[in-house]
């Protein structure tokens, strides 16, 4: 397959200078832009593929009528959360 060329773009001076001074060792400005484009891409998919999820649950729960109260999902998020941080912790000793 062919590559293709994505449009240039006009930025501030200022702009390119910032991310020029972020580049890291060996990696160019072409590099970072595609890099930026391909993170953008992945997360409008999420975005996306979450929301269509989002959407699927509310029809179904409209649907049954069976719904789940938030705070016991909320309670449940914060034990994970407070698991992954103490698992992080112990593998920073």
């Amino acid at each position: 397959m062919k590559t293709a060329i994505l449009p240039s773009v006009r930025i501030e001076p200022a702009l390119r200078t910032s991310v020029e001074s972020l580049l890291q060792a060996g990696e160019t400005l072409s590099g970072f832009v595609e890099n930026a484009v391909r993170q953008t891409v992945m997360q409008r998919k999420n975005q996306a593929e979450f929301v269509a999820r989002g959407l699927l649950s509310l029809e179904n729960a409209k649907r049954t009528g069976e719904y789940v109260e938030a705070e016991p999902v909320l309670e449940k998020m914060a034990q994970k959360l407070a698991a992954a941080k103490s698992k992080l912790q112990a593998s920073q000793l």
